[in-house]
C-alpha cells in the first residue's frame, strides 16, 4: 500500500494536474488572461502548421529510425548467431552504443563525426581525396546539408543494438530440428530463412519495434543536441520543450505533452499484448 499510494502521488497525480491545465488558456506572460479554454489547445495542436509538422516530424522519425534499427539488427543477430571465434567479444562490442547515455551519444555524433572542420566523416573524405592527388576535397557541413538524416543516423546507431539483442534471443530460441529436416528436404537458406525463421521472428520483430517506437516517439537529447530543432526538425517533445520554457504557454504544451502520452499509451497497448501472446505460446 506505501509503495502504491507513492507511485500514484509521484505519477498520477502530475499526469491528472498537466490534464487540467491544458484545458486552461495559461500564458505566463499573460497572467491576467488565464481562464478556462476548453478543447481549444487540442485543436491548436493540430491544426497549427508549426505544430503539425512537429508531429510529423515526430512520426517520421519515429518510423525510419525503427525500420532500419530492425533491419540492421536482424542481419547483425544473423550474424552473431553463427558460430565463430571470439563471438562473445563481438557481441559485447556491438552491445555498447546501446548503453552510452543518448545524450553523450548525440554529443559524439555532432563534434566527432558531423563537424565539418574536424569531424571523422570530413576527415575521412579528406584522405580518400588526397589518396587520389586531390588537394581541395569537399568539406560538407552534415548538420546543414542533411539534419534529419543526421539525427536519425545517431539514432539508428544506438537503437540497433537494442533489436539485435531481442531478435537474437529470437534467433537462439529456435527449435533446429525443424531446420535440419529442412536441410535434408534440399531446402536452401533463403527458403529457410522466409519459411522458417523470418515466420519464427514476427512476434520479435513486433516487440522491438513496439518498443523502440515507445522511446523514440519521446525522444528529446538527440533533437536537442545535434540541431537544437532548427531546420525543420523539431519533434512533439522539443516543441512542447520550447513551449513550456520559451514561450511559457503552459496550456498548450500541457495539451501537446497529453496527446504524446495517449500515443505512447496506444503503443504500449500492443507491445504487451504481442508480449502476453508470446508468453502464451511459450507455455503451451
Amino acid at each position: 500500500m506505501p509503495a502504491l499510494v507513492f507511485t500514484i502521488i509521484v505519477t498520477q497525480l502530475p499526469f491528472v494536474a498537466t490534464i487540467v491545465i491544458s484545458f486552461m488558456d495559461w500564458n505566463a506572460y499573460h497572467p491576467e488572461e488565464r481562464g478556462f479554454a476548453g478543447f481549444g489547445n487540442y485543436v491548436r495542436v493540430f491544426q497549427d502548421a508549426s505544430l503539425r509538422s512537429s508531429v510529423w516530424s515526430t512520426v517520421v522519425l519515429t518510423v525510419t529510425v525503427v525500420a532500419v534499427s530492425l533491419v540492421l539488427g536482424l542481419l547483425i543477430a544473423l550474424l552473431l548467431d553463427r558460430k565463430f571465434a571470439g563471438r562473445g567479444v563481438v557481441r559485447t562490442m556491438m552491445i555498447a552504443p546501446f548503453l552510452v547515455v543518448p545524450i553523450a551519444a548525440a554529443l559524439l555524433w555532432k563534434h566527432a563525426l558531423f563537424n565539418p572542420n574536424y569531424g571523422l566523416f570530413n576527415g575521412a573524405i579528406t584522405w580518400v581525396w588526397q589518396l587520389f592527388g586531390s588537394d581541395n576535397p569537399p568539406q560538407p557541413d552534415w548538420l546543414s546539408a542533411a539534419p534529419k538524416i543526421a539525427i536519425e543516423a545517431s539514432l539508428i546507431w544506438q537503437w540497433t543494438p537494442f533489436m539485435m539483442l531481442i531478435l537474437l534471443a529470437g534467433l537462439q530460441s529456435k527449435p533446429s530440428d525443424a531446420e535440419e529436416a529442412a536441410r535434408m528436404d534440399g531446402a536452401g537458406a533463403w527458403q529457410i530463412f522466409r519459411y522458417l525463421t523470418l515466420p519464427h521472428l514476427r512476434q520479435y520483430l513486433e516487440l522491438g519495434g513496439l518498443l523502440g517506437a515507445i522511446y523514440i516517439v519521446q525522444n528529446f537529447d538527440a533533437v536537442f543536441t545535434i540541431t537544437s530543432g532548427s531546420l525543420g526538425t523539431a519533434n512533439l517533445p522539443y516543441t512542447i520543450y520550447q513551449t513550456f520554457f520559451s514561450a511559457h504557454d503552459y496550456g498548450l504544451a500541457s495539451a501537446m505533452g497529453v496527446v504524446v502520452v495517449i500515443a505512447t499509451i496506444a503503443i504500449s497497448t500492443f507491445a504487451l499484448r504481442t508480449v502476453a501472446s508470446m508468453f502464451k505460446q511459450e507455455n503451451r
